[in-house]
């Protein structure tokens, strides 16, 4: 059987967000709820999952997990609404070829022009 990878994000107490990457969800936010799974979410429970998507390998998987941490929290709160992200639409694009800069991510005029 063909291991899958899921992307999540988490929403902690306080609001904060939390991003992450398993390959059995399940076991992994019974662990997060436990308090085991990670020190961040620890002392942020209870926790609430808001956002997945699958990923065909773990290093695609590890990939869009940096893609959505480099996001400001305004974007990850729109990705996890389902809202399209402007200027950042290339968020849903296909995170198996490189990552363009952080630079060139943030809009700074490199790349395509915004639309």
């Amino acid at each position: 059987m063909r291991e899958r990878w899921i992307v999540y994000v988490l929403r902690c107490a306080g609001g904060s967000l939390y991003t992450g990457i398993t390959n059995d969800l399940t076991r992994r936010l019974e662990r997060h709820r436990a308090g085991t799974a990670s020190a961040f979410t620890r002392s942020r429970r209870p926790v609430r999952l808001v956002y997945q998507e699958r990923q065909p390998t773990r290093s695609a998987a590890l990939r869009r997990e940096a893609a959505l941490r480099s996001l400001s929290r305004p974007e990850k709160l729109a990705l996890v609404r389902g809202k399209r992200l402007g200027s950042r639409a290339a968020i849903s694009r296909d995170w198996s070829s490189p990552s363009p800069s952080p630079r060139c991510a943030r809009g700074s005029g490199c790349g395509s022009s915004s639309g």
